[in-house]
């Protein structure tokens, strides 16, 4: 893309904006207006270009413009009077030009410490969604499509309560001390079995460890491998969270697309020092990621010396077809950083994960663990290794494998179906989700609105795509839903469509 053109503020300064490619255009715009404020360039009490005349100049969306002034104002560097203009900010402290642009290339403890404002400290956070692009909560319907959502009605409380008892007894016989960051044994004894028998890791209890949910591993991956500026690859359409907490790092996050095969090896960037993938069960796509791609994934972070973070989300729940080879049991290099999770095979509020990573990383894990929050709760991690190696758990898993199986079968006899004039599901062989694919001359946004009015919670795929254009569509979450309410549901979805929303 060529540089945009510059603009005139009041004072007949030109400020000139360049747009390199389309990615992250507000962080783009807000940095070079951040900079031209501090070095002087626009100086207190100029008044700016209306965030649509900016926009038709710079080529880009109003939406983007409105972000970027909104960000400026309410970090200090705009004043918004309605009705007259936005203008520079009374008041603020100038720098050097040298280092107003050095700003952008220092994480934000740095820039604090070298006395520079405080509002650059701030600036990652105040990209970073409040939801993280995933649905709010908000008052609850009577059918919820949620994705990420497990059925606690299935759960096995008692024997649960039996190991939070036995944990109880164990914390009561040992000394009030604080226990190693990588966790408990026992639990990374029991995670280390399970690991190798359903997805064949081979690693020993060393090897894991116990973090606070799978969202942990991936910041404590992010702290130990990703320095500010570095390029972590994600997939398009990815996981929100995964996106904002690398963005949070001040990497700069490059979006690669996803085919049927899984991601586009072919696209990453040569330079990426991470890339993240959910190779068993695309998120939010459900398609697994082939054993060829795989192999070129590989060979791939192998040339570029790059790290592999596997997150095998949803991989307990398989209904079709045998298990896929986890990306960690084909690395014969040390590149895949392997995580997991409880939430979705017990349930969130646990905040149980783990990591297997590469050796090589391992104590610098356990050592940003230990800075971060010393350890886990060390009476969940007892309770649930004694759930584990009691075989409650596989037990549990059998269980509730049974209810949703039931479940998707309703959902895609649906989709199939009565609704296969409006919808093109992607079936999962895996997963409590799939996704719908909105046929033309139906539209996300309007039949959300339409369900909700209809008591149905229904959830938007577009939100999890970053390069344009974005694909439409339904994301279905089944973990929460029973099948006779997803049946009920799902016959009001079809007579709204038949109606023509």
């Amino acid at each position: 893309m060529k540089d945009s053109p510059s603009f005139k503020v009041a004072s007949a300064v030109d400020m000139h904006i360049s747009l390199h490619g389309r990615q992250d255009l507000t962080g783009q715009i807000y940095r070079q207006l951040r900079a031209g404020i501090i070095d002087g360039r626009l100086v207190a009490g100029e008044r700016l270009p209306s965030t649509r005349d900016l926009a038709g100049q710079l080529g880009v969306s109003r939406k983007t413009t409105l972000e970027v002034f909104e960000r400026l104002v309410t970090e200090g560097y705009l004043r918004s009077h309605p009705g007259d203009g936005t203008f520079v900010a009374e008041g603020l402290v100038r720098v050097p030009h040298e280092a107003a642009h050095a700003l952008d290339e220092i994480a934000p403890g740095d820039a604090a410490a070298a006395g520079t404002d405080r509002a650059a400290a701030r600036s990652i956070w105040a990209e970073v969604p409040d939801a993280l692009g995933m649905p709010e909560l908000r008052a609850a319907l009577p059918f919820d499509f949620r994705g990420g959502v497990t059925d606690k009605t299935q759960f096995p409380f008692d024997a649960w309560r039996r190991c939070i008892n036995h944990a109880l007894r164990v914390q009561a016989r040992s000394r009030g001390e604080y226990r190693e960051p990588g966790g408990e044994q026992e639990l990374r004894l029991a995670i280390s079995r399970y690991v190798a028998f359903s997805r064949a890791v081979l690693c020993n209890w060393q090897d894991v460890i116990v973090t606070q949910g799978a969202q942990q591993a991936l910041d404590l991956l992010a702290r130990v491998v990703v320095k500010p500026g570095d390029i972590v690859a994600m997939e398009d359409p990815g996981y929100p969270p995964a996106r904002a907490l690398f963005a949070a790092q001040d990497a700069t996050v490059v979006s690669v697309p996803v085919d049927a095969h899984g991601i586009v090896t072919a696209s990453l960037p040569r330079d990426a020092r991470l890339v993240y993938v959910t190779p068993s069960h695309q998120f939010p796509l459900g398609v697994p990621m082939s054993l060829e791609r795989r192999i070129e994934l590989l060979e791939w972070a192998q040339r570029s010396r790059a790290v592999i973070l596997e997150d095998d989300y949803d991989s307990e729940f398989r209904f079709e077809g045998r298990p896929m080879e986890s990306l960690k049991s084909l690395d014969r290099a040390g590149l895949v950083a392997y995580v997991g999770t409880f939430s979705k095979t017990i349930f969130p509020e646990l905040r149980v994960g783990y990591v297997v990573p590469p050796r090589s990383l391992n104590l610098a894990l356990q050592k940003a663990k230990q800075i971060g929050d010393w350890h886990t709760c060390t009476l969940t991690q007892t309770a649930l290794a004694r759930f584990m190696l009691d075989g409650d758990f596989a037990k549990h898993l059998r269980r509730v494998h049974k209810h949703y199986e039931a479940r998707r079968k309703v959902l895609l006899t649906h989709l199939h179906g009565d609704l296969a004039r409006w919808m093109e599901p992607v079936v999962p062989s895996a997963g409590i989700h799939l996704i719908a694919r909105l046929k033309d001359g139906v539209e996300e946004a309007p039949l959300i609105a339409a369900a909700h009015d209809a008591s149905v919670a229904l959830y938007g795929i577009s939100v999890f795509y970053v390069s344009e254009p974005a694909r439409h569509g339904l994301l279905f979450g089944y973990g929460g839903m029973n099948a006779q309410d997803i049946d009920t549901a799902l016959q009001r979805i079809a007579r709204l469509l038949r109606k023509g929303v």
